[in-house]
């Protein structure tokens, strides 16, 4: 496709455009996750306040906030059929500005990583490289849902749970901690299966094989359920193998409860696909932190 900026409405840089670009809905998901990390170290709080607080900054106004600079740029002549009010494709935010902030974000949120150390600037690097290769051309990875959908929920869930956990605890995470957010990065897969809902229509039209688009609705549906459900019924063994009881059950409850939901999502999964993302991944995201504080427990 030809890359040609949208003709702009003004020549001049809104901030209310610039924040809108950023996205601070999306920043939830990662500082959610960097607080779980946090929690499942067992470490204590106190004098730790000054890196905590760079921590989410750095997981959520710096590399999720990037991410999505990087996204909407080169995403700009999809979003001009999906959503044409967007900052770029509506001109508000004009000529290659896009691209200019996607690119002083990257430099800044470096920057703000090296207040992590080792642990904290290698995630975020990690985590700035997946960003730009999901949306930027020759990589591009979320031409294709099986790869993107990766890439995005290890960012939005596992690096930001081990990265705290490290500088938490001041050496690499265990193997438990590791596992587990491994596992909530691949339910994770499924959410960004159902958040691609949204996007089928200019998706197949761009060309972008986002998992709606290369399965169909119904299959790709149900396959998220399945990924979602798969992923915590895991984590539920494991707090069973680990003696966690009051945890597993909690985990268990949380889970029948999606299940629950998911039944109906799957009747009309197009229709349904936002209103699954405000209801059970709010569950989702519950078992996370039940789950890290088995974890603090098993630290302590």
């Amino acid at each position: 496709m030809t890359d040609i900026a949208p003709a702009p409405l003004t020549t001049r840089l809104q901030p209310l455009a610039v924040l809108e670009l950023l996205k601070p809905i999306t920043w939830f998901p990662p500082i959610w996750a960097f607080g779980c990390g946090v929690v499942s170290s067992g470490a204590p709080l106190a004098p730790r306040w000054p890196t905590v607080i760079a921590g989410l900054v750095l997981a959520g106004p710096m590399v999720c906030a990037t991410s999505q600079a990087v996204n909407d740029w080169f995403d700009r002549h999809v979003d001009a059929l999906n959503e044409p009010n967007r900052p770029i494709p509506s001109g508000r935010i004009p000529g290659r500005w896009g691209l200019t902030i996607a690119m002083i974000w990257t430099v800044l949120s470096l920057a703000v990583a090296t207040l992590l150390g080792t642990w904290g600037f290698a995630a975020a690097a990690l985590g700035l490289v997946l960003a730009w290769a999901y949306s930027a051309p020759p990589i591009r990875l979320k031409q294709n849902g099986w790869w993107g959908n990766s890439a995005v929920g290890l960012c939005y869930e596992g690096l930001p749970w081990i990265t705290a956990a490290a500088i938490m605890s001041a050496q690499a995470p265990s193997w438990q901690v590791l596992l587990i957010a491994l596992l909530y990065s691949l339910g994770a897969h499924g959410i960004m299966t159902l958040n691609d809902f949204k996007s089928i229509a200019g998706d197949r039209v761009s060309g972008v094989n986002s998992l709606p688009v290369m399965l169909g609705a119904d299959k790709a549906a149900r396959l998220a359920c399945i990924t979602m459900a798969l992923a915590q019924f895991a984590v539920l063994a494991l707090l069973v193998v680990w003696s966690r009881p009051a945890h597993a059950a909690i985990v268990a409850a949380l889970i029948a409860a999606q299940l629950v939901l998911m039944r109906r999502l799957l009747l009309r999964p197009r229709e349904l696909a936002p209103w699954y993302n405000g209801t059970g991944v709010l569950l989702y995201v519950l078992g996370m932190l039940v789950t890290a504080f088995a974890l603090a427990g098993m630290a302590a």
